[in-house]
C-alpha cells in the first residue's frame, strides 16, 4: 500500500493548490459535523433543562451554519477530488499506452492482446475508483473520526477509554481481510484478463468460426471463463461484506457498554444529561465513518493489485532502444552483415549477409520457414541481431534514431492493417494530401475501385476494411507505402491476393519506384520476381544463393528447385 501511495505521488504533487483546496473541504467537512454533535449539550442543558431563550435564539442559526459548512466542504472535496482523480488516470492510461506502443514486437506476441486491453479498461477503472472516490472519501472520513473523537473525549474522558480501548480491536481482522481481498483481486482482474482475451480472440477469427461451425465450442470456452470470474467476483463480496458485520458488533459492545457506564454517570450527577447525550450523538456519528473507512480499507485492496498491475506495464522496459543519431535524407544502401538472429533460444537466422542497393529490386525467396521473414524484421527494427550488425551506408543501425528511421521505410505484408477511417486518412494520414492521396492509389491501380465508391476517396472504412475485398485492401496498403514516398521500400508478398493483371500493372510501378530508392521484395513465388537486380535465396535461416534469375537457374540448384515448384 506504502509503494501504491509513493507512485501516485509525483501525480498528486502536479494538483498541489486543487489538493489543498480539496483538504480545506475535508476539514470544513469534518469540522462541521464534530460541532454539531457538540453543539447537543448546549441544545439539552441550556435550552430545554435550564429554559435558556437567548440561548435558544442563537442555536438553531448556528445549527444551519454547520450543517452549511459540512455540505458547502464535501461539495468542494467532491468536486476538487474527482478533478485530481479523473486527470491522475487520464496521465495514467496515457503513460501505459505509451510504454506499451515502445515495447518490441517479441512483447506484442507474447502479451494477449486482451490482456493489455483489460489492464487499459479495467484495471484502470477500479484505480479510478480509488483515486477519485475512496482514498479522499477515506481522508475526509478519518478527518471526522478525528473531531468526533474530540468531542468524545472532550465531553467524558472515562467514557472515551471504553471506545478507543475496544474498537481498536477491530484492526487485526480487518487487517487479515484486507490482505484475502488483495489476493482474491489479482485472481479477478487476471480472470477478466482471460475473458477479454477470449473475446478478441472470437472477434478476430469470426469468419474461421462461423466457416468451421464452431460457436457452440467458444461458447462453451466462454462460459467456463465466465463462471470462473463470477465465482471470484462473489469471493470478493464475501470477504468484503464481512467488514459490516464485524463493525456493527464491535459498535453494539461499544454503545451498550457507554449506556450502562454513562448512565450511571448521569444518575450519580457527575454528568449532565446533554453532556451525555452530545457524547452519544458523537459516538453514533463516530460509528459511520468508522464502517465506511473499514469498508473502504478492504475494497482498496482491489484497487491496490489494480495498481500493481498498471505500473507493472508502466515500468516495462523496451528492448530495443533508440539511437540518437538522425536518418540522412539519402540512403545508398542497407547490409545485413554477418547476421544470426534467435527467437527464444531458436535460430531463425545464421550468419547471412548482403546488400541492398538504391536504383535496384532486392529479391529474398525461400520456403516457408526459411528465414525471410526474419529478415523483415532485422530491417525494420523490431528486433536486433543476437549477431552481427545491419548497417545503413556503413553505419550501425542501431545508431539511428528510430523514429526518424522508420519515416524512412514503408512495410507492405501480406496481412492488410486498416482503420476505421476515410480511404484517404488511411493512405495518407490524418493531415493528408488529396491530389498525393490519389496519385497514390492510380499508382498502386485502387483508385478504379475507390472512385466508385459512395464517397470517393472519402469514404470511411469498415472496421479492418471489411467493406473490401482482400485484394482492394491489399491495394491501399500498397498506396499508404507509395504516399510515404519511402527510401526504402519492403514488400512481403505484398501482391499474394492481387489478380494477375493487377499484379503485373502493380510490378511495372515498382519498377519505376526503385530508381529513387530501395526496393527489397519477399515472396515465396519466384516467378513473379525474375525482374530483380538481385536475388536473395534462403534456406533454413542460411543464404544459399545470391544473383541474378539467369545465373541462378544455371548456378544454384536450390533455386532451380524452388522455381520449378512455382
Amino acid at each position: 500500500m506504502r509503494e501504491i501511495l509513493r507512485r501516485y505521488w509525483p501525480f498528486i504533487l502536479k494538483h498541489k493548490g486543487k489538493f489543498a483546496i480539496a483538504i480545506l473541504g475535508m476539514i470544513l467537512s469534518a469540522a462541521g459535523t464534530g460541532a454539531s454533535a457538540y453543539v447537543v449539550k448546549p441544545i439539552l442543558d441550556r435550552i430545554f433543562i435550564e429554559k435558556n431563550s437567548a440561548m435558544l435564539t442563537l442555536l438553531p442559526p448556528l445549527v444551519i451554519v454547520l450543517y452549511f459548512l459540512k455540505s458547502f466542504g464535501k461539495y468542494i472535496q467532491v468536486y476538487y477530488t474527482e478533478y485530481i482523480g479523473q486527470d491522475i488516470i487520464r496521465e495514467i492510461r496515457q503513460k501505459m499506452l505509451a510504454s506499451i506502443l515502445a515495447m518490441h514486437m517479441d512483447y506484442f506476441i507474447k502479451q494477449p492482446s486482451g490482456e493489455l486491453i483489460s489492464r487499459l479498461t479495467n484495471d484502470i477503472n477500479r484505480i479510478k475508483n480509488v483515486v477519485a472516490i475512496m482514498i479522499p472519501t477515506m481522508v475526509r472520513e478519518i478527518f471526522t473520526i478525528f473531531a468526533l473523537t474530540f468531542v468524545v473525549i472532550y465531553q467524558s474522558p472515562k467514557l472515551a477509554l471504553y471506545f478507543l480501548v475496544i474498537m481498536p480491536l477491530a484492526l487485526y481482522p480487518l487487517s487479515r481481510l484486507a490482505k484475502r481481498m488483495k489476493k482474491v483481486s489479482h485472481l479477478s482482474q487476471e480472470k477478466i484478463s482471460d475473458l477479454t482475451t477470449h473475446l478478441t480472440e472470437i472477434f478476430n477469427n469470426i469468419e474461421l468460426i462461423k466457416a468451421e461451425a464452431r460457436e457452440s465450442e467458444e461458447l462453451r470456452r466462454f462460459n467456463e471463463h465466465n463462471r470462473d470470474f463470477f465465482k471470484l467476483t462473489l469471493k470478493q463480496v464475501r470477504i468484503s461484506q464481512l467488514t459490516n458485520p464485524l463493525m456493527e458488533v464491535l459498535g453494539a459492545v461499544v454503545i451498550a457498554i457507554v449506556i450502562y457506564v454513562g448512565g450511571h454517570e448521569v444518575i450519580a450527577g457527575r454528568m449532565s444529561t446533554g453532556a451525555f447525550f452530545s457524547f452519544m450523538t458523537a459516538l453514533f456519528m463516530l460509528y459511520n465513518p468508522i464502517k465506511v473507512t473499514s469498508a473502504m480499507y478492504s475494497q482498496l485492496q482491489d484497487a491496490v493489485a489494480a495498481s500493481e498491475r498498471v505500473f507493472a506495464v508502466i515500468d516495462l522496459q523496451p528492448q530495443i532502444k533508440s539511437g540518437t543519431k538522425e536518418m540522412p535524407e539519402a540512403i545508398g544502401r542497407v547490409c545485413l552483415e554477418n547476421v544470426s538472429l534467435e527467437y527464444d533460444e531458436k535460430v531463425a537466422l545464421r550468419d547471412v549477409s548482403f546488400c541492398a542497393q538504391k536504383d535496384a529490386i532486392t529479391a529474398i525467396v525461400g520456403d516457408s520457414g526459411s528465414g525471410k521473414s526474419s529478415i523483415v524484421n532485422l530491417l525494420v527494427r523490431f528486433y536486433d541481431p543476437t549477431s552481427g550488425r545491419v548497417t545503413i551506408d556503413g553505419d550501425d543501425l542501431r545508431t539511428f534514431d528510430l523514429v526518424s528511421y522508420r519515416k524512412r521505410i514503408a512495410l507492405v505484408t501480406q496481412r492488410v492493417y486498416l482503420f476505421q477511417e476515410s480511404i484517404a486518412a488511411n493512405v495518407g494520414g490524418e493531415n493528408f494530401d488529396e491530389e498525393r492521396v490519389i496519385a497514390a492509389l492510380k499508382q498502386a491501380e485502387a483508385y478504379d475501385f475507390v472512385s466508385k465508391m459512395p464517397e470517393g476517396i472519402h469514404t470511411k472504412l469498415e472496421e479492418a476494411g471489411m467493406n473490401l475485398s482482400g485484394g482492394q485492401r491489399q491495394r491501399l496498403a500498397i498506396a499508404r507505402a507509395l504516399y510515404k514516398d519511402p527510401k526504402i521500400l519492403i514488400l512481403d508478398e505484398a501482391t499474394s491476393a492481387l489478380d494477375k493483371k493487377s499484379e503485373q500493372a502493380i510490378l511495372e510501378t515498382i519498377k519505376k519506384l526503385a530508381k529513387s530508392r530501395i526496393v527489397i521484395m519477399i515472396s515465396h513465388n519466384i516467378r513473379s520476381i525474375t525482374f530483380a537486380d538481385d536475388i536473395i535465396v534462403m534456406s533454413e535461416g542460411q543464404k544459399v544463393c545470391e544473383g541474378h534469375h539467369k545465373e541462378l537457374m544455371q548456378e544454384c540448384p536450390h533455386y532451380r528447385e524452388l522455381y520449378n515448384k512455382n
